[in-house]
């Protein structure tokens, strides 16, 4: 009898340990998402780097784009018994592609899940190379066949690609382990058939309609929901407003405006478009109106603002300390934001590399705070204005503009946490109905320690005059509104997440 009970137990924990389960009762195929939490490093590697090729564009339309912007992920198997992988379900591209056993030479494929096509006893050898693009570069393996399962559905014979080359640090930093596109076949690196065409031909699902729904809760345990052939009904309220793909090949609409707050961007008059992508977690658009839109909400660069909330801060000291005499090298040690003693000189690459990975090397060896640069460079512009006579209201507000004009490298927008409530709402006009994001929806807390950092969710995005304006929603769009995939009608729908 204990027998019993133990299998019963055993099965019960089995089922609820599964990332997916068919659900009976109305035969839909669910997916359940993990959400990867957000850290100041990996958001700053997840800016968009050379999103669009302009001679791409011009020749084939293709859309590069860079997977570490992706927070949510799932889990399929591939092979007989089914080898397990963390993926991306990605809109924005086409292919299925995971780690191959035979990536040997790069440091990346070590901790990622590894395809071996020895233990599949329904693996089919085909052996095309193939490189796919990701990020700023690309990376390289191999095609093959076999089986795929995605939560009870097992779809025979797809062809994915076996990855044996990264081609940059990005595939390291990645926090799963390969990506199943689910966009369109004809730009479908080597013309292979998606799985998701796969899974209409084999008669898996009902209907030819995906749907997604991303948790925004950062404490649930589960991140999200892809459900394959059907809708879940307690996603989301009201009705879906459905508008037609206006281009073939991307899951693309046309938008009828911007607003910022109540006002009108002016940009779509001669008609934009925008790309739903669930593989970039961010908002990219025109830089014209992604500057309108960081001017109203009070994002700053995360140099500019920090540059700026040191002179703030520290101006007035620092003024001090040089007219009475104290020696340049020594202010900023003294203020506590250098550790090391001595002159320190600065070229412009090593600025920049120190914010990229917010660290300095110090003469002694130490590593030093990015507030250390930012610091010496103060005091060195200080030096100089007080050489031309300059009164300190004067040089302060000079050395304030300088701070604006640093580049970011960074590629994120800096946000006061504490002004999110007045910040205005940003709305995207869709089948002449209203999408607005909330400045809670839009902006990217990101815990840090004992302390909360805030970045915006908007980034430039500019393309060849042929193809733009163009825009491309994210998680940040999606997980405020549910989204529909409808293949068989080509048409997109979206309704309010609950």
């Amino acid at each position: 009898m204990g027998f019993k009970y133990l299998l019963v137990v055993m099965c019960l924990l089995a089922c609820s340990a599964s990332l997916a389960c068919k659900a009976p009762s109305d035969g839909l195929m669910r997916v359940r998402l993990k959400r990867r939490s957000l850290d100041i490093k990996s958001l700053s590697s997840a800016r968009i780097k050379a999103v669009v090729s302009k001679n791409h564009l011009e020749a084939d339309g293709v859309y590069l784009k860079n997977y570490l912007d992706a927070q949510y992920f799932g889990e399929i198997g591939i092979g007989s018994p089914p080898q397990s992988f963390k993926v991306v379900f990605d809109t924005g591209s086409s292919n299925l592609w995971v780690p191959s056993s035979k990536c040997i030479m790069s440091i990346g494929c070590i901790i990622h899940s590894k395809y071996r096509s020895k233990l599949s006893s329904t693996y089919k050898k085909i052996g095309t190379p193939c490189k796919i693009p990701i990020g700023r570069g690309a990376i390289y393996g191999f095609f093959s066949q076999d089986y795929v399962k995605i939560g009870d559905m097992i779809i025979r014979d797809q062809d994915f690609a076996e990855i044996t080359k990264e081609g940059s640090l990005e595939f390291l930093a990645m926090h799963f382990d390969g990506v199943l596109g689910l966009g369109f076949q004809n730009f479908s690196v080597g013309e292979v058939t998606p799985v998701w065409y796969n899974m209409i031909e084999q008669g898996h699902t009902g209907q030819k309609i995906f749907s997604l729904w991303l948790n925004q809760d950062p404490m649930a345990k589960i991140g999200g929901e892809i459900v394959f052939g059907g809708i879940d009904w307690k996603h989301f309220r009201g009705d879906h407003t459905y508008v037609p793909i206006s281009r073939k090949g991307y899951w693309q609409i046309e938008l009828d405006d911007i607003r910022i707050a109540k006002d009108s961007s002016g940009l779509c008059e001669g008609g934009c478009s925008a790309i739903i992508d669930s593989g970039k977690s961010l908002i990219a658009g025109p830089t014209s109106i992604v500057t309108q839109i960081n001017h109203a909400i009070g994002a700053e660069g995360y140099v500019s603002y920090e540059c700026k909330n040191i002179v703030h801060t520290y101006g007035d000291t620092i003024w001090k300390f040089i007219t009475k005499g104290i020696r340049p090298e020594i202010v900023c040690v003294d203020l506590g934001l250098c550790s090391r003693n001595g002159s320190h000189s600065y070229r412009k690459n090593e600025f920049i590399e120190t914010v990229v990975h917010g660290e300095t090397w110090g003469e002694t060896g130490t590593r030093e705070s990015p507030f250390c640069t930012f610091c010496d460079m103060i005091v060195l512009w200080v030096q100089v204005q007080l050489k031309q006579r300059n009164a300190k209201e004067k040089i302060l507000k000079h050395i304030d503009e300088l701070c604006e004009k640093l580049p970011n490298p960074i590629g994120q927008s800096f946000i006061d946490c504490n002004s999110i409530s007045t910040m205005p709402p940003i709305t995207f006009m869709i089948g002449n109905k209203a999408f607005p994001l909330s400045p809670e929806q839009y902006v990217l807390r990101v815990e840090e320690g004992c302390s909360t950092v805030c970045y915006g969710g908007f980034v430039g995005l500019d393309v060849h005059a042929s193809q733009g304006p163009l825009w491309v929603l994210g998680d940040l769009f999606l997980g405020a509104y549910h989204t529909v995939f409808d293949y068989g009608n080509l048409r997109i729908g979206f309704a309010e997440a609950v």
